[in-house]
């Protein structure tokens, strides 16, 4: 589909099908409303539609099978790809969060976000298996696998997932369980956005009838004490606790206060499902460490998890590494500081471990395509493109970083953590991309749904 009639005839299609709005090139506010949450993504769509309900979101597939394109769904554009030549469906007006206590689930409409989620069901004293941020969409986080603060309780968010409502190929709207359709219903949980349109998810929520939580922060001369520490917490931590290391840039930003202005530090981040005392007693060996420029650990809400890291809410170009380490001995965590320093991770913003293990570590019952992840701890290096021209001194000091580490890490990836030039074969074995690969052709044969990061790329 290249020349103008052709664009107009989809454009005049699509309104005609929808009810939600429709933009295609060339129409005032095309192009801002195809940008993603990074905008050093370019997504080079054909129309951006914006629906109003699962109907909608059924009528845009069926357009596009007809018209021989693709449909790529985005709720807010987290994770972006680089669409091209796709039809981009906004999910981010389907929003609607139902909680049921007596089966003590919620049913979760695609573009409603972590925050919802948590917000929903804090106030009945359970959660979601949320990530680090509120702001993304709880169902194209969980398609992904998932990967939460209460991972090492729960397992995958993936593997809580009871039901999806999807928008099939060919346009018809259905109800998947694990009875229903065994196999799509597999390869949506930890296979991302390839095989249907989800609408919406039905999952468990769990007691969080207490939660402990918040960061400690030193400057970065105490990282070899403070990494010391966190291998001896997490050697020994119960699945309950979470405790994830973080080496930090701030940038000399006048809005950032003094303290933190220009800063290199050292933080950790902890999240504990149980008595705040239990929690702090867990955590002393931070205590002992001087110099901490401030420690917001306390009792915390449900609905306030994302207080923890505090992560941009606001769109920001950057690149992401990840890797799984094998191990974190003396000698990997020599690598680590040594290749991370001397002094400041610049010019990444945050250099990050996340211990794993516990219920991620062991096959579910019945689990999804996620699997499980042996390996223990979980790297991320982040870089801000303040400039464009950052982009080559950023993806030098990662690889720097991945080179010293390269005898601790598999070369396994969780399929959320993968970067945007990295397919999935980095997160899945070859028997599970294999089957994945199978329902892919099975179930949408014309390819019309188009993933981050597609099984058959």
């Amino acid at each position: 589909m290249n020349d103008m009639d052709d664009m107009n005839g989809l454009g005049h299609d699509l309104r005609r099908a929808v009810r939600g709005s429709v933009l295609v090139r060339g129409d005032e506010g095309f192009d801002s409303a195809r940008t993603a949450w990074d905008p050093a993504i370019d997504q080079k769509v054909l129309a951006v539609v914006e629906a109003e309900d699962a109907a909608d979101a059924a009528a845009v597939v069926a357009v596009a099978r007809l018209a021989g394109v693709g449909v790529a769904t985005q709720p807010y554009g987290h994770a972006p790809a680089g669409f091209e030549g796709t039809i981009l469906l906004r999910t981010g007006k389907l929003r609607s969060v139902e909680v049921d206590l007596d089966r003590r689930t919620a049913r979760v409409e695609a573009g409603a976000t972590w925050g919802d989620v948590l917000s929903a069901a804090g106030k009945h004293g359970l959660t979601g298996l949320a990530g680090s941020t509120a702001v993304v969409s709880a169902t194209g986080f969980t398609l992904g696998g998932g990967l939460s603060w209460f991972g090492r309780r729960y397992g995958f968010a993936a593997d809580s997932v009871r039901a999806f409502d999807v928008v099939d190929s060919h346009g018809d709207r259905g109800r998947v369980t694990a009875a229903s359709d065994p196999d799509l219903f597999w390869a949506l949980r930890g296979g991302g956005g390839d095989f249907a349109l989800v609408t919406a998810m039905e999952i468990d929520l769990h007691p969080a009838p207490c939660l402990y939580g918040g960061r400690i922060l030193w400057p970065a001369m105490r990282a070899q004490e403070v990494l010391a520490a966190f291998r001896s917490v997490t050697a020994k931590a119960p699945d309950e606790l979470s405790v994830w290391f973080q080496l930090l840039q701030f940038p000399p930003l006048p809005e950032l206060p003094e303290p933190l202005r220009g800063l290199s530090a050292v933080t950790v981040d902890v999240a504990f499902l149980g008595d705040p005392e239990e929690g702090r007693a867990l955590l002393r060996e931070f205590d002992a460490i001087p110099g901490a420029i401030f420690d917001t650990r306390d009792r915390m809400e449900v609905a306030n998890l994302a207080d923890i890291c505090a992560e941009p809410t606001m769109p920001t170009p950057s690149l992401f590494r990840g890797e799984l380490l094998t191990a974190l001995d003396d000698a990997a965590a020599a690598a680590l500081l040594a290749s991370s320093g001397p002094g400041t991770v610049a010019p990444l913003a945050c250099v990050q471990l996340r211990h794993l293990g516990g219920a991620l570590a062991r096959p579910a019952e019945n689990g999804g395509a996620c699997g499980h992840i042996e390996e223990p701890y979980l790297l991320g290096m982040l870089g801000v493109l303040v400039t464009p021209d950052a982009a080559g001194a950023i993806r030098d000091r990662q690889a720097s970083i991945a080179r010293a580490l390269t005898p601790y890490t598999s070369g396994r990836k969780p399929f959320t953590f993968l970067a945007h030039e990295e397919s999935a074969a980095s997160a899945f074995t070859g028997d599970v991309l294999a089957r994945l690969r199978e329902v892919k052709r099975d179930r949408d044969p014309q390819g019309v749904f188009r993933s981050n990061h597609p099984v058959l790329a």
